[in-house]
């Protein structure tokens, strides 16, 4: 597919106060998608701090809000219509990219088409071959359980395991769709975009080959976020290995916090005190991952990992 540019006239996003000195994380490259669409505050707001933690950045989503697409792919198409929040013109091509930063493209189709756009016509130009991995998100409202089938974060994520890059889908509770010309410094945005990068870091220093077991992709869950509650800063996340389907405590997950059932998503992100819900899903049905591959990330993740209350 021939890569179609258009000038877009956009407005620069604020760029938020980081709140922890960030690791530099240069060599490593990353492919950021969402079903919210390319516009929206909170993927624009962990683009920028991905890039000043010293990523390779590229991003690829939808032209539009494709929330509630799942898996589903379309044929890209010329807009009819001014793309999200008015930041792309109407008559624009297929696929584009911001008109200041040639690393910001939009797709005019579902999630899954910008995640293959981007790394099967972007990344060789803009990352230098496969990025090592992709985030998408953080999703506007939570993706737990059922939940899951249907979301394009979460299928966009799915997508992209299945290309076989480590992929990890982010969604949060807080906030509604707006635009990045929004964002603020201290926005609720960037704490969730920090505690992104917080998840995503640890598994690069890890030194796990590959990141993620092959065909496996992690869904994670943010509580609440910003002034007022429990999770005033990316440091207050405390990330539990969870699962997305509850089996109603049988015991035959990876033992971990004295149990070999781990808690559903909903217990863990409903619980006080900043706790982040970690799950490993397989990306071709969307379900738990297997015992030996939730062990893989354990191993991975367990510096970061907690457990909860009275476990």
């Amino acid at each position: 597919m021939a890569v179609l540019r258009s000038l877009l006239v956009c407005a620069l996003w604020a760029v938020g106060a980081t709140a922890v000195p960030a690791r530099r994380q240069a060599g490593v490259s990353l492919l950021l998608s969402n079903d919210d669409g390319w516009a929206e505050a909170n993927i624009r707001a962990l683009y920028a701090e991905a890039k000043s933690a010293g990523y390779n950045v590229l991003l690829s989503a939808p032209a539009e809000n494709q929330s509630g697409t799942g898996s589903t792919s379309v044929t890209p198409t010329p807009l009819d219509e001014p793309g999200e929040f008015d930041s792309i013109p109407a008559g624009s091509p297929a696929e584009g990219h911001n008109a200041t930063d040639d690393h910001i493209w939009y797709v005019n189709a579902h999630p899954v088409d910008a995640v293959q756009f981007g790394v099967q016509n972007l990344s060789s130009t803009y990352l230098g071959g496969p990025p090592s991995l992709i985030l998408t998100g953080p999703n506007v409202g939570n993706n737990l359980g059922i939940v899951t089938q249907f979301s394009g974060t979460v299928g966009a994520a799915s997508e992209g395991a299945k290309l076989g890059i480590p992929s990890i889908a982010f969604s949060a509770a807080t906030g509604s769709e707006r635009s990045y010309t929004e964002l603020a410094p201290g926005d609720y945005s960037y704490i969730y975009a920090q505690a992104s990068l917080r998840l995503a870091g640890a598994l690069v220093q890890s030194g796990a080959t590959p990141y993620l077991p092959a065909g496996t992709a992690l869904n994670v869950n943010f509580p609440a976020a910003g002034p007022g509650t429990d999770c005033a800063s990316p440091e207050d996340f405390k990330f539990v290995l969870s699962r997305v389907y509850s089996v109603l405590g049988l015991p035959v997950d990876v033992q971990t916090c004295g149990s070999s059932s781990l808690p559903s998503e909903s217990s863990v992100v409903g619980t006080d005190g900043c706790y982040a819900s970690v799950s490993v899903f397989k990306a071709s049905s969307k379900t738990d991952a297997s015992k030996s591959d939730q062990q893989t990330v354990l191993n991975s993740l367990g510096a970061l990992l907690t457990c909860l209350p009275n476990d």
